[in-house]
């Protein structure tokens, strides 16, 4: 499951075998990180893209109808070059900037999550509690994404779902209360409700 590559050109037998990608958690901002997302968004392969990537991917020029973007709001207000608050004021506006920016499937983070659809108003996820406003949670989210996309579920459907199944997970674990949550708290849950 986990290949160590110390240049891009090493990623090639790995994406010939990948029918999806994450990437961004853990992947740092240096020249290396950079040079192996930019052979990822080369591949054309259905991407879901987190974290360091969204960083990195402020200053490139792409978009691809393929991706799936996750922005937290301080994350969208750098793709976009505006303040958080300006992404926090309008949400909408910003998760339609996004769209057209990068072509993609967007998905904004945040009470009352946003995803964009092809045609039409986004959707809203409604649930979901402060307790996951913590390290990891993103990461989760984005693992669920792209597993559903490696299913060939289509870009909006594998958003809206994992965001879904995200917020059902989140909130039965904070069943016991919201302090203290931690991503790992999702992964007893995550199960049940993919299942459904």
């Amino acid at each position: 499951m986990s290949h160590g590559v110390e240049c891009s050109e090493e990623l090639d037998p790995l994406l010939a075998k990948a029918t999806a990608i994450a990437i961004g958690p853990g992947l740092g901002t240096e020249s290396w990180a950079r040079k192996l997302l930019e052979k990822t968004l080369e591949s054309e392969l259905p991407t879901v893209i987190d974290a360091d990537a969204l960083n990195l991917l402020t200053d490139m020029n792409v978009k691809s109808t393929d991706w799936i973007l996750t922005p937290h709001p301080g994350e969208a207000a750098r793709l976009l070059g505006i303040g958080s608050m300006e992404v926090q004021s309008n949400r909408l506006t910003a998760l339609l900037s996004l769209k057209e920016k990068f072509g993609c499937t967007i998905v904004l983070k945040g009470a009352g999550t946003l995803v964009t659809t092809l045609e039409g108003r986004p959707w809203i996820c409604s649930i979901g509690n402060p307790g996951m406003a913590t390290a990891g949670m993103g990461d989760i989210l984005t693992g669920i994404i792209v597993a559903l996309r490696a299913q060939h579920i289509d870009a909006e459907m594998a958003a809206v779902v994992g965001v879904q199944v995200h917020a059902l997970a989140g909130d039965k674990a904070a069943d016991v209360g919201e302090r203290g949550l931690v991503a790992s708290d999702l992964f007893a849950e995550i199960r049940h409700w993919i299942n459904l």
